[in-house]
C-alpha cells in the first residue's frame, strides 16, 4: 500500500476551480513580485558519503561550552538508556491516544508520569503534561480566573521575568489584568502582597526557588489568600521537589513548573516539558487531559483517557484549553529518568548540584570586585554582584570555552551589576576552579 499518493493534474484543476483560481501560482499572488524568482544558493546534489562529510564539517564548527548559567534551564546528566527507550518506534511515532484499545503503552506511561508528578508535588492530581513551565504557569492563571470568576491576578516580581512575560502575553489576549507584587531583599514583599490582595484578584503566582535562586518561605500565604478566597499558584523546579518543601505542604492550589531538570538535555532550548498539578476540587478545570486506570471486560487492568476538557469533546465555550499534542514523548523522558535514577538517585543529583553552586558562590565572592547580594538560602542558582562589565566577563569566559552567567541587567537596568550563576552535578571542581581563575584574572 502506498503511504503517499500525489495529486493528479485533474485533482489539482478541480481543487483550483472550487476555490476560484486558475493556477497554483495564483496562490502566491499576495507575495510581492520583487521577492519572487530569486536564484537560491543551494548546492548541487551530493552522494550519501559527501552529505555525511558536509554535515560533519558543519558540526565541527560547533564549540562545546561548559555552562554556568541556569535561570530555568539546567545542564543535568541524562542517562544514556533514556534515549534508547524513547527512540523505540512505538514511542517515537506515538502522537495522541484517541483509541485506547491500541494505545495502552502510551496511556500507561502517561499514567505513570502523572503519578510521579503527584508524588513529587504532593498534589491530588496531575494532567498529562504541558508544553513548558512558562505556558503551564499561564494556564494556571486561566484556571484561577475561571474558577474565581475574577479577571485579575497577582504575580511576584521574584518570578523569572521570562515567565512573567509569558503570563502577561496570555493575559493580554484574554482580557485579564496582571499586577506585580514588589520584591524586597530578593524575596517577595509579603507586606505589599497583603496590601494588594483583595476580592478583585483570583490569587497569586509565586516561584520557588525564585529567579535569584533563593528558597522563599511561603508559610503565611495560605492564610492570607483564604481571607479573599484567592488561589495559590506556585511555579517550582521539579527536580528540587525531591529536597525542598512541596507545594502541598504550603497549601498550594495549583503547582506548575518545568520538568527539564529531570534529565532532559538543554538541546538549544527544547523541547522541554511543563507540569501542572492541582487539588481534586480544581480537577475539572485543568487544561489538557488526564489518564486513568480501569478494568476491561475480562477484568484486566486497562488505561483510558478519563478527563478531556477540550473543544473536541465538550462545547467550545466550556473548553478550558486547546492543548492537543501533550508532548507525551517528553513525559516518557521524565518517567524513564525517574525510574532509572530512583528516589535516592534524583536526590543525590540535586544535592550535588546545590553543593557545586555553593562551592562556586563561596569561591567567586572571595574575589575582588565580586560581592554577595542576598542573605537568604539559595538552591542551584546564586546571585552575585560585580563592579566589572558583565559583557566583558562573559566574553572572556567564552574565550576559555565557558558559557558564563546571566546578566540580570537584561531584564532590569537598575540591576545591571547582578549576575546569576548556576552549577549542576555535571560541573566538576576542576571546571569551577577554571571559571574562578578566569574571573580572578580580570
Amino acid at each position: 500500500m502506498f503511504k503517499y499518493l500525489p495529486h493528479t493534474q485533474k485533482d489539482i484543476q478541480e481543487m483550483l476551480e472550487v476555490i476560484g483560481i486558475n493556477s497554483l501560482d495564483d496562490l502566491f499572488s499576495e507575495i510581492p513580485s520583487d521577492l519572487l524568482g530569486h536564484e537560491l544558493d543551494i548546492p548541487k546534489a551530493h552522494s550519501e558519503l559527501e552529505i555525511y562529510k558536509r554535515f560533519a564539517d558543519l558540526a565541527a564548527k560547533n564549540k562545546y561550552l561548559i555552562p554556568f548559567v541556569g535561570a530555568g534551564a539546567y545542564d543535568h546528566y541524562t542517562p544514556s538508556v533514556i534515549k534508547h527507550i524513547i527512540s523505540r518506534q512505538e514511542f517515537l511515532t506515538a502522537y495522541t491516544p484517541y483509541q485506547p484499545e491500541i494505545s495502552q503503552g502510551t496511556l500507561q506511561y502517561i499514567f505513570e508520569y502523572q503519578s510521579i508528578i503527584s508524588e513529587l508535588t504532593g498534589m491530588h492530581v496531575s494532567n498529562a503534561s504541558m508544553y513548558d513551565g512558562a505556558t503551564a504557569t499561564a494556564e494556571a492563571m486561566f484556571m484561577a480566573t475561571n474558577v474565581r470568576k475574577r479577571n485579575k491576578i497577582l504575580i511576584s516580581k521574584t518570578v523569572n521575568p521570562n515567565i512573567i512575560n509569558v503570563v502577561k502575553t496570555y493575559a493580554l489576549y484574554h482580557g485579564l489584568e496582571v499586577e506585580l507584587v514588589e520584591e524586597k531583599d530578593g524575596i517577595t514583599n509579603i507586606e505589599d502582597f497583603k496590601n494588594k490582595n483583595s476580592n478583585e484578584y483570583a490569587g497569586i503566582i509565586v516561584q520557588n526557588p525564585n529567579f535569584y535562586g533563593i528558597v522563599e518561605d511561603y508559610s503565611d500565604y495560605r492564610n492570607i489568600l483564604d481571607e479573599t478566597k484567592g488561589l495559590f499558584i506556585m511555579n517550582h523546579d521539579l527536580g528540587g521537589l525531591t529536597i525542598l518543601k512541596t507545594p502541598e505542604e504550603y497549601g498550594v492550589d495549583i503547582a506548575v513548573g518545568d520538568g527539564q531538570t529531570l534529565g532532559i538535555p538543554l538541546s538549544f532550548g527544547g523541547p522541554y516539558i511543563g507540569y501542572l498539578a492541582s487539588t481534586k476540587k480544581l480537577m475539572r478545570k485543568m487544561p489538557g487531559r488526564i489518564c486513568g486506570v480501569t478494568k476491561d471486560s475480562e477484568g484486566k487492568r486497562a488505561y483510558v483517557l478519563t478527563l478531556q476538557a477540550r473543544e473536541q469533546h465538550i462545547r467550545r465555550e466550556k473548553a478550558v484549553s486547546n492543548i492537543c499534542s501533550n508532548q507525551s514523548l517528553m513525559a516518557l523522558f521524565v518517567t524513564v529518568y525517574t525510574a532509572v535514577m530512583g528516589k535516592e538517585g534524583i536526590k543525590e543529583a540535586q544535592a550535588n548540584s546545590v553543593n557545586a553552586t555553593h562551592y562556586l558562590y563561596e569561591k567567586i565572592t572571595k574575589l575582588p570586585k565580586f560581592n554577595k547580594v542576598f542573605k537568604h538560602d539559595f538552591f542551584k542558582d546564586c546571585t552575585i554582584e560585580t563592579s566589572l562589565d558583565p559583557k566583558m566577563i562573559n566574553q572572556k569566559l567564552l574565550e576559555q570555552g565557558i558559557l558564563g552567567p546571566l546578566s540580570i541587567g537584561k531584564y532590569d537596568e537598575s540591576k545591571k551589576n547582578l549576575l546569576l550563576f548556576s552549577a549542576t552535578e555535571k560541573r566538576t571542581k576542576t571546571e569551577i576552579d577554571k571559571l574562578v581563575n578566569v574571573l580572578e584574572a580580570l
